[in-house]
């Protein structure tokens, strides 16, 4: 008996039947499997907007292979047009959204299977978590990245801003940025977040080769989508669920393509939170670990100058396995969509360009792109994106300019209030201080468009965009708004930021941090309401990957 037979099979599901029948689905196709396509189309956010071919694809595909699609609809937050007002507090928390839509769509209209169809920041890990709650066959499709030219993305144009602010470039030359970085549909073209995380769905095994690097206008991607609608009903008849694939061991492989790649900070809440979904355990610790003993092969932008087209025509994430598997860092046995397993999946991937991705003998560095940082003010931990930071920010001691939220640091930024061996302290923007834990991806482009990210750091209990770069530290944990270290400290503390041996300390006495904590009152903060005043008070922390308190 099939899933879909729970609201089609049998003399009482006749007005279940006339229900479909409503919608236009004849006898035949109601017999057949019902694969529910998840689609995250909309007209605002441009890795969106062109998802409804891609849904077209996929559909043909599911019809060519003798199932039945249903499409529905799921939101879809773009985090550069929210970042930088109060819209950026709703990006975060859209991911827990966006699993529970489609946890009530496909548990309400019994789907035997889905097929997910992302692309952009928080709608790609919302999908994997409800792919790892469904436990249903399922297969990713993204939309694919877009493309740049001459070398210009979007953060291009946040770091114009800076340089405009600083008198470097005029409104002219800031609105020929404007109309340059963003040519095509697609997710943005660096290794921000959303790129990152559907190469995370590659090499995790739950997308198709290709799927987190074909960029979007290239004709391939809708033969992907078109492969993955047939794939899908593959894994529905062998009843391959999610579960099957994602596995300790696959979420290990993702980790350590993370490092080799370089990817955005905001794997590291992401990635805990789909673990959690999967019943996989996952721990800080595992990262540096990881981190330790994973060469960095890539640097695209912002840590480098290459896109991912660049890395797509180098030979994409498979390759990237493949060169990482050569000294036994990838579990080569994991099952993949494909039916075929990791080993069988890279047989036969090669570097084709090894300026792109660099050989094991010839990495960038001997660990890995992300790090943790311990110490007294953040004990359950802080992550920075290390291969994005010069050399001479990765051991330093700053002054502290101290700011109770993003808007008072941006403009005390803009009116060149922040000088070199500054540390900027952004707090109260962690998950539930935010609430939202907003990205910041305005104050670190303009630090690097006023040409101080080689000279002044920033740390926050808030995020940051996968854009950013620069010695930007956050999720800081515990964050401010629960009592956190990072609430009691004051303009002109110094700070010690020492990546390589992966600590952060708030350098004042023991005697002065009680004396602090004894006098502290918390600010007043604007009264919360609607979803926001529910995220704020079930949300955990950072540490925890801010998944539902209820739920950790």
């Amino acid at each position: 008996m099939s899933r879909s037979d729970t609201v089609k099979a049998g003399a009482e599901r006749a007005p279940h039947r006339s229900l479909l029948k409503a919608c236009g689905y004849t006898d035949e196709q109601i017999r057949r499997p019902f694969i529910g396509i998840v689609n995250s189309f909309t007209e605002v956010v441009p890795g969106h907007v062109h998802l409804n071919q891609i849904a077209r694809a996929v559909k043909d595909g599911v019809l060519a292979a003798g199932g039945t699609p249903f499409e529905f609809n799921t939101i879809g937050v773009c985090d550069g047009i929210a970042m930088g007002h109060e819209g950026m507090h709703y990006s975060l928390c859209t991911r827990e959204l966006i699993a529970d839509t489609i946890e009530c769509m496909a548990k309400a209209h019994a789907f035997d299977a889905l097929v997910f169809i992302p692309n952009c920041d928080k709608i790609v890990p919302g999908m994997l978590m409800a792919a790892a709650r469904l436990n249903l066959p399922s297969i990713f499709v993204s939309g694919g990245p877009m493309l740049s030219l001459d070398g210009k993305d979007l953060n291009t144009a946040f770091e114009a801003v800076g340089a405009y602010m600083a008198g470097t470039i005029d409104e002219c030359e800031l609105r020929g940025i404007e109309n340059e970085v963003c040519p095509t549909c697609g997710s943005c073209s660096g290794m921000f977040t959303a790129n990152s995380m559907n190469c995370l769905t590659e090499v995790v095994g739950l997308g198709l080769p290709g799927n987190g690097t074909l960029p979007a206008p290239y004709a391939a991607r809708i033969r992907l989508a078109k492969e993955a609608g047939m794939r899908i009903m593959k894994l529905y008849e062998q009843n391959v669920c999610v579960k099957d694939i994602l596995t300790p061991e696959a979420v290990q492989n993702a980790l350590t393509v993370d490092m080799a790649l370089g990817c955005s900070t905001n794997t590291i809440l992401h990635l805990p939170a789909i673990a959690r979904e999967a019943g996989i355990p996952f721990s800080l610790t595992t990262v540096n670990e990881i981190s330790a003993k994973t060469p960095n092969l890539c640097k695209l932008a912002p840590s480098g100058p290459h896109h991912m087209q660049d890395l797509h025509q180098a030979g994409g994430v498979q390759a990237v396995m493949a060169e990482l598997s050569k000294k036994g860092f990838i579990h080569i046995d994991c099952l993949t969509v494909t039916g075929k397993t990791v080993g069988e999946n890279i047989a036969n991937a090669i570097v084709l360009d090894d300026t792109v991705i660099r050989p094991l003998e010839n990495p960038y560095s001997a660990y890995g792109g992300l790090a943790i940082l311990f110490g007294n003010i953040c004990p359950n931990g802080a992550v920075v994106k290390q291969s994005a930071v010069s050399r001479e920010m990765l051991t330093r001691e700053c002054r502290a300019r101290v700011f109770d939220g993003e808007e008072a640091a941006v403009k005390a930024i803009f009116a060149k209030q922040i000088v070199p061996g500054d540390v900027v302290v952004i707090r109260y923007e962690g998950p539930a201080g935010g609430p939202g834990m907003r990205e910041m991806l305005t104050p670190t482009s303009a630090i690097a468009g006023m040409k101080l990210d080689r000279q002044v750091a920033l740390i926050t209990d808030g995020r940051f965009s996968g854009a950013t770069r620069g010695a930007a530290i956050g999720h800081i944990s515990p964050e401010a708004a629960s009592g956190g270290m990072i609430a009691l400290v004051e303009e002109g503390d110094i700070i010690r930021i020492d990546i390589p041996n992966k600590t952060l300390s708030l350098k004042v006495s023991q005697e002065e941090l009680d004396r602090r904590k004894r006098n502290f009152v918390a600010p007043k903060r604007k009264e919360l309401t609607g979803y926001l005043k529910r995220y704020a008070a079930l949300v955990s922390s950072a540490d925890q990957g801010a998944v539902w308190k209820e739920e950790a």
